[in-house]
């Protein structure tokens, strides 16, 4: 009865996160739909409509359609992650940072934190004004967008947008915290997947008033699957190191002598690099709107050359930037050592950095080169069949990358909590061992 009981207690701890994930979710996509004030809305909806298969068509979709709509959460989350990745860069090259980093411990990482919910605000503000300077910009026909132009409007909208990210930023956090992790991920996640059910429509749409054949169709359909298909195969994808632990004395104890494993896999950054690109790549369409420069409206365009260029050398320097900030072959090295292990045919300490760093190394060039391709390749599936929707390769790997990580946070936090009631039943069960009468 008592393991029932642990086990319903668990189960029960866990469904209040998933509730209370959902709630969470439910109020981000209220947020979504509630407008900023002073715009036209049918010629917001019209301008809009010029930038489908844009950048700001991919941001729009990010954002969960907020973008198109002008609410309170246009600007999204994409603030918060380009001053997440402004801190990163900064700990390289600021010795404050980096000593908060790898000495500051728990506080040093709040610090750390702090400073991006700082720069978000900043970053926020800058990009609300420029996207108010460019709605009174622009104009469909003869109608404006902006019914009452001016400096009063763009205060409104710059303080309106900050405000909306720093929630939306709150609410990933309180999804990380006591929800089931990944909050700015499956915000994100649920930001992309909103647009699904009607992209499904569309093509029935399309399908019934014969602007697409069903052969056509279901072939757009069997690729988009095998991408799926491949994009689950390589986030599993490892390669699997050999390390052998040699014997020791442990007080009266020998231990070690056993084999096993050090797993790094194929693409060990995640979904990090395309959102990280993305967000980065979103700085030069800012300025445009400040800058007339041809090569700075080439950057908002999904089809040009110089997007595909600039996006996927963002994604391979930021795939090789996040893995050597999460994996630190010497201190991996280094503890192997302290604890007798070593890879088998290397000699332990400095060599076996230098191995496990130039095996690192060709991984993630093959791992930068898988996820370039996922991320262009849907790209030219929609294109080469014209549909009226879009869902590129930046977002297939998001959604599936958020999915299998969600999943492994369900599966670790249920492990986690059967462990802590045994440990709990352990315990119970030797406080009631009585002392031996004499």
């Amino acid at each position: 009865m008592q393991g029932k009981r642990e086990k319903s207690g668990a189960g029960n701890d866990l469904t209040k996160r998933v509730i209370y994930l959902l709630v969470i979710l439910a109020v981000y996509r209220v947020g979504v739909h509630i407008p900023t004030p002073g715009v036209d809305n049918v010629a917001l909806q019209e301008l809009f409509a010029r930038f489908e298969g844009t950048l700001l068509g991919l941001f729009d979709m990010f954002s969960g359609r907020a973008l198109s709509q002008f609410s309170i959460f246009a600007l999204g989350i994409m603030p918060y992650i380009s001053a997440s990745i402004i801190i990163e860069l900064l700990t390289v090259v600021w010795p404050h940072l980096s000593r908060l980093k790898k000495e500051g411990g728990q506080e040093g990482r709040r610090k750390l934190t702090q400073y991006s919910r700082y720069l978000t605000v900043a970053l926020s503000l800058f990009q609300g004004f420029a996207l108010g300077l460019y709605l009174e910009r622009g104009t469909m026909g003869s109608s404006s967008v902006v019914l009452q132009p001016g400096m009063s409007f763009r205060l409104m909208t710059m303080l309106t947008l900050s405000a909306g990210t720093s929630f939306i930023m709150w609410l990933g956090e309180q999804i990380t915290e006591r929800g089931i992790g990944n909050g700015i991920s499956i915000i994100i996640f649920a930001g992309i997947v909103e647009g699904l059910p009607s992209a499904v429509i569309g093509v029935f749409s399309d399908l019934s008033s014969n602007e697409q054949s069903v052969l056509r169709m279901a072939f757009m359909g069997a690729g988009l699957l095998l991408v799926t298909a491949g994009v689950v195969y390589c986030e599993r994808a490892q390669r699997r190191i050999p390390v052998q632990y040699a014997q020791r004395m442990v007080g009266q104890k020998l231990m070690g002598g056993r084999s096993t494993h050090l797993p790094l896999k194929l693409n060990p950054a995640g979904v990090i690099p395309p959102i990280f690109a993305s967000s980065l790549i979103m700085f030069p369409a800012t300025l445009g709107q400040f800058v007339e420069l041809p090569f700075l409206d080439m950057l908002t365009m999904r089809n040009s050359w110089l997007y595909n260029v600039v996006y996927v050398a963002l994604i391979v320097f930021f795939c090789y930037f996040y893995t050597g900030v999460q994996f630190n072959p010497e201190d991996v090295a280094e503890n192997m050592k302290k604890n007798g292990g070593f890879v088998p045919g290397i000699r332990p300490g400095k060599s076996t950095a230098d191995y496990l760093d130039k095996v690192l190394t060709r991984l993630t060039l093959w791992g930068a080169a898988y996820v370039s391709i996922i991320c262009l390749l849907p790209n030219l599936i929609m294109d080469y069949f014209n549909v009226s929707f879009y869902f590129g390769g930046t977002s297939l790997l998001i959604v599936v990358g958020v999915a299998l990580d969600t999943l492994g946070q369900l599966r670790s936090y249920v492990l986690n909590q059967q462990y802590d009631g045994i440990l709990k039943k352990g315990l119970t069960g030797m406080g009631r061992i009585q002392p031996r009468r004499r």
